[in-house]
């Protein structure tokens, strides 16, 4: 018995011939007529009694007929489920992000995403790049969002949006007041700098790997975990720092930091949703495309 034979049972008894049904389910009448013979050789009745060209049901017919109905009529029900499911976005969405996109960008654009899909559970957490996609490829996010790529890592990178890496000095620094300083100049001094596995880490010394600086020869004077702090203890007159330009925005219009003036600075990169390789989950593909409208 399967839902095509329910289905062929019930039009000939509502159409009151197998000719009527074929056309209201148009196919054929043989077709019809092989669907309900096929129903009756399954449960081993005769449902309908086709003398003098008139259908009537048996008593095995009008005994399965509101179980037919209510088969189809579950049918339907799931199928108005399933069509309002793909137009109102429900369920929990959790999202892993590197410190820039995770504080600046992501907030920002979870507040309108929540406008328009209040239905959804999200929560928001803030870790190094590294983190984020071991997070992302163990199944323990359901999406991600980074300033950096990991080569040969179990997810997938799309770029969305992008963000200016910048080198800032104490306000009283000689650097702050000058209108053009090399960048033999610049990496000679102290660095405070992001840790390791940190994106804006890796997209700053890559930046200085370009232009023939070893990164490895910085005088880091301290590793910091978050950018914030970074831009704390360049007003506080510890060093130079390449942060983005995001975090130093407000301490730049303060007057609490300055730019370093180097040709090699600012240094564009591209943000990046991690995606794990499999099927998202409803509110993650939303959310995803939500991101493409506002990032591109």
């Amino acid at each position: 018995m399967n839902l095509a034979q329910i289905r062929a049972f019930v039009m000939v008894v509502d159409h009151g011939s197998f000719s009527g049904a074929a056309r209201a389910m148009g196919i054929s009448q043989p077709a019809v007529t092989m669907q309900v013979q096929a129903l009756e050789a399954d449960l081993g009745v005769t449902l309908l009694d086709r003398a003098f060209r008139k259908i009537e049901l048996t008593e095995s017919g009008a005994s399965l007929l509101p179980h037919a109905r209510a088969v189809l009529k579950e049918l339907e029900s799931a199928r108005e489920d399933l069509v309002r499911m793909a137009d109102t976005v429900t369920g929990r969405l959790s999202i892993v992000a590197s410190t820039t996109p995770g504080q600046y960008l992501l907030p920002r654009l979870l507040g309108t995403f929540l406008q328009q899909n209040p239905e959804v559970n999200i929560s928001l957490a803030v870790a190094d790049t590294a983190q984020v996609v071991e997070a992302v490829a163990a199944g323990d996010a359901d999406m991600g969002m980074t300033g950096a790529v990991i080569k040969g890592a179990r997810v997938d990178f799309e770029p969305l949006g992008t963000d200016d890496i910048t080198m800032i000095c104490p306000p009283g620094h000689r650097f702050a007041s000058a209108k053009q300083v090399s960048l033999a100049e610049a990496v000679a001094e102290p660095f405070i700098m992001r840790e390791e596995g940190s994106g804006t880490r890796q997209v700053a010394e890559d930046a200085l790997r370009e232009a023939g600086v070893d990164p490895a020869e910085l005088h880091v004077l301290i590793e910091l975990g978050t950018s914030e702090a970074i831009v704390s203890a360049v007003e506080g007159g510890m060093g130079l720092a390449m942060v983005s330009s995001w975090v130093a925005c407000k301490a730049l219009e303060l007057g609490t930091v300055a730019t370093v003036p180097v040709i090699e600075f600012p240094v564009s990169r591209s943000l990046y949703v991690v995606s794990p390789r499999t099927t998202l989950t409803r509110a993650a593909e939303a959310f995803l495309g939500h991101l493409r409208e506002q990032l591109r």
